[in-house]
């Protein structure tokens, strides 16, 4: 920063331009920039009454290295704290120790325990609602048929009946356990006699090619534990829940499937707990989620999300991708009204690009380009700068305890230790 002497007489006449960061009611705790008094930071609730931005949308940038991890963790957090349904997609781990703090679900794949889902299984308060119908219907059809490949009118009739009447059987049929195998086997055997008796043509919808095609994931297959999950299955009313999705990004059926499942969990979360807040966060994962052709979903989820007391945060730190992306800038960034930004001297010579993208002011980018410069000598910490509606712009310290930073670091080494600690005391917090 520049400076210049001057006498104290005339130095006193611009102290009413300066003052401490003033702590909201209530909110995320960061800590004040210059002293590192801790202040609560509202980035929903009051500036939505004010005014000041008109959806509770997040948009997280910064380079590696950054912060961003802490920050967003320490936000989940506070936010679970308050009684938020949080579902975060994370590609490279970084949510597994918070996961585990506070007895979350967490999803992953590997060869000896792949990642298992039951969408058939109706939880306790649930019900079989147009809504489940929908998403069994999106499911079996994205499962069947190939990206771009349509369905006819028919087919879809007859999956919807199809997945009625199974219901139905299963009313009738309380020791059958609801999954796809049982599904499958009613398919085989009940409703190919329905199809039979109705004289449906196999040109109108072909039952056997569709046996066929499903057949990975019934009993047996390649497949068979991707639908027929028995345990962690009441979703809905799970306020914790982390899909780690790295080791299937790059494989089509899988990442396809399990990006379907994700994307209605939280659409029914949405629309059916009245009241509560919920949030989505796609760390990194948004690339492939894009690429999967589940864009269209994005731009949804942010358009209707304010609707019903949610919050869609985005995280990245492809700072390429987010000036190329057309989902990015004609989606997320216009319909995110609070950016957070962490340090973003790594992308000087790519910053124009950046300030157009972001839609910065010079007062914007002189404070984003001052964040992490002159931190406090003996204080381990990183500094955040958030933006609300391009009218509140504020830089805050990130300050955790040990404690915090230990349950939430991505370092290798600190995580194997605390992970090794945790299973020898017995949970995470004891760890």
């Amino acid at each position: 920063n520049d400076t210049f002497d001057t006498f104290v007489e005339q130095a006193s006449c611009f102290l009413n331009m300066e003052s401490s960061a003033k702590s909201d009611g209530s909110g995320i705790r960061f800590g004040d920039r210059s002293f590192g008094r801790p202040v609560y930071v509202d980035l929903f609730d009051a500036p939505m009454k004010s005014g000041l931005v008109t959806n509770r949308n997040l948009f997280i940038c910064g380079g590696s290295g950054a912060g961003k991890s802490m920050a967003c963790n320490h936000m989940l957090r506070t936010l679970y704290d308050q009684g938020t349904h949080c579902v975060t997609i994370d590609i490279g781990g970084s949510y597994r120790g918070l996961c585990d703090l506070v007895g979350g679900y967490y999803f992953t794949y590997s060869e000896q325990d792949p990642i298992k889902f039951n969408p058939f299984y109706i939880g306790k308060g649930d019900v079989l609602d147009i809504e489940k119908k929908e998403s069994l219907k999106t499911l079996l059809l994205a499962l069947w048929k190939r990206d771009g490949e349509n369905f006819s009118r028919s087919e879809y009739v007859a999956i919807s009946g199809a997945i009625t009447l199974y219901y139905e059987y299963l009313a009738e049929n309380p020791s059958v356990f609801p999954c796809f195998n049982s599904f499958y086997d009613f398919l085989m055997l009940d409703y190919m006699q329905v199809m039979e008796h109705g004289k449906v043509k196999e040109k109108d919808f072909d039952l056997g090619n569709l046996l066929y095609v499903l057949n990975p994931y019934y009993k047996g297959g390649e497949f068979d534990y991707l639908l027929n999950a028995t345990e962690n299955l009441d979703l809905l009313n799970e306020r914790f829940i982390v899909f780690e999705l790295d080791n299937i990004r790059s494989h089509e059926v899988l990442f396809g499937a399990v990006t379907i499942i994700i994307m209605e969990l939280f659409i029914s979360k949405m629309r059916k707990l009245k009241g509560q807040r919920k949030i989505l966060t796609i760390d990194e994962a948004w690339i492939a989620i894009a690429k999967t052709g589940m864009s269209g979903f994005i731009k949804y989820l942010y358009k209707t999300v304010r609707k019903f007391n949610g919050i869609a945060a985005l995280i990245t730190q492809e700072v390429d991708d987010l000036i190329s992306s057309p989902i990015i800038k004609e989606t997320v960034i216009n319909l995110s009204d609070t950016k957070i930004l962490l340090d973003m001297r790594k992308f000087m010579n790519k910053f124009d690009g950046l300030q157009a993208t972001l839609g910065l002011s010079v007062k914007a980018k002189a404070m984003l380009l001052s964040v992490n410069k002159a931190n406090e000598p003996g204080q381990n910490y990183r500094e955040v700068f958030i933006d609300q509606g391009g009218q509140k712009l504020s830089v805050y310290r990130n300050q955790l305890s040990v404690e915090e930073y230990l349950a939430y670091t991505t370092e290798e080494t600190e995580k194997l230790q605390v992970m090794d600690y945790a299973e020898k005391y017995g949970s995470m917090e004891k760890g």
